[in-house]
């Protein structure tokens, strides 16, 4: 019985870093997406006068690329984590 116990413990332990890897990639695609993304095409389609000066808007778009990767490659640590 304790070698089913290991093997069990093994898959909760994977499945439990596959999850956690997933929703920091996930969350690393919606910073990209609506901090990264959004601002650049809301201030590149729109005839409105910007409210801000444009480097703010680049400035922070770029901090959120930069977030989205350490969020990414945070999840691919996670993944490391997977017991054979």
């Amino acid at each position: 019985m304790p070698a089913n116990d290991d093997a069990r413990d093994k898959l909760i332990a994977n499945e439990r870093a596959k999850l956690s890897a997933t929703y920091l990639n996930g969350l690393a695609v919606a910073v990209f997406a609506v901090g990264g993304l959004a601002p650049i095409f809301s201030t590149s389609f729109s005839s409105a006068p910007l409210g801000v000066p444009l480097w703010v808007v680049t400035a922070s778009a770029s901090v959120c690329w930069i977030v989205s990767v350490v969020l990414h490659l945070v999840a691919r640590r996670f993944l490391r984590e997977l017991a054979p």
